[in-house]
């Protein structure tokens, strides 16, 4: 099945539906991505917070104070990445975070989208980005062409658009969920045989796979995890991922014991 555009963001046979995080402090980490990425709070009650934009829930905040925090040699979350519909957007937003004197980790431009790094108040790994047009991307053969160069922020600055950044745009979504693995090729097997997915860039410490030709959904690296055993479900950090797709709702664990959710919108 081909994926549907609508503008940079797209519709594809899988997709990233949301993502879920243990956290232990609620307050300040709702706070981060209300303010500092611009989501909106859709539900909120005792001890959980659900945040998207457009009326769309995509991240849930689950309030546990007594975890142990994550510790980036397990398995777990490398960074959560939010798909801004445009690079207008992306400027706006980095307008915004600049302004406020946000702390970023870093800024690259991967060729086929721009993206620019940060923290939440917990440590996990957070990614703001904008798509290049599809039409735009290299491919060799069923390989995706990917870099990590320097960001050109004076020339993403120069699309800033009127009246600027109003918190993330209703099509905004997560549009890719980047983790920390034990062992790249058992992630590849676990996404591609239990899931479906393609993989469309390969790296010796890295993997990258998608649905519908997307550069990717699923990314999964040992750059700080090599030879991680299953995540120790004390800590706080990833809870589990949803993916929207075709078929009955069901629930899989990765070999890493996070939970994939699977299943319709």
């Amino acid at each position: 099945m081909d994926a549907i555009a609508e503008g940079n963001v797209a519709v594809d046979p899988i997709r990233i539906g949301g993502a879920g995080l243990v956290v232990r402090d609620l307050a300040a980490t709702l706070a981060f991505y209300r303010d500092v990425i611009g989501l909106d709070v859709v539900e909120a009650e005792q001890g959980r917070a659900l945040l998207g934009a457009g009326g769309v829930g995509f991240l849930e905040l689950l309030h546990r104070p007594d975890a142990l925090p994550d510790d980036p040699r397990e398995a777990g979350l490398f960074h959560t990445a939010f798909l801004l519909p445009s690079r207008g957007d992306l400027a706006d937003w980095m307008t915004h975070a600049a302004r406020h004197r946000v702390p970023l980790d870093g800024a690259s431009d991967h060729a086929v989208s721009e993206a620019i790094y940060l923290s939440d108040p917990e440590g996990n790994g957070v990614e703001v980005y904008a798509d290049r047009p599809r039409a735009a991307w290299v491919w060799d053969g069923d390989q995706v062409v990917m870099t990590t160069l320097r960001l050109d922020l004076d020339g993403l600055l120069a699309g800033r658009t009127a009246p600027g950044w109003r918190g993330a745009p209703a099509r905004s979504r997560i549009g890719h969920v980047h983790l920390r693995v034990g062992d790249v090729a058992r992630a590849v097997a676990f996404w591609a045989g239990e899931v479906g997915l393609d993989l469309v860039r390969a790296l010796p410490a890295a993997a990258f796979l998608s649905s519908g030709g997307y550069h990717h959904h699923i990314a999964a690296n040992v750059w700080q995890s090599a030879g991680a055993a299953a995540r120790d479900p004390l800590r706080a950090g990833l809870a589990y991922v949803r993916l929207e797709m075709d078929g009955a709702a069901r629930a899989v664990m990765d070999p890493w014991g996070t939970e994939i959710r699977l299943g319709p919108a």
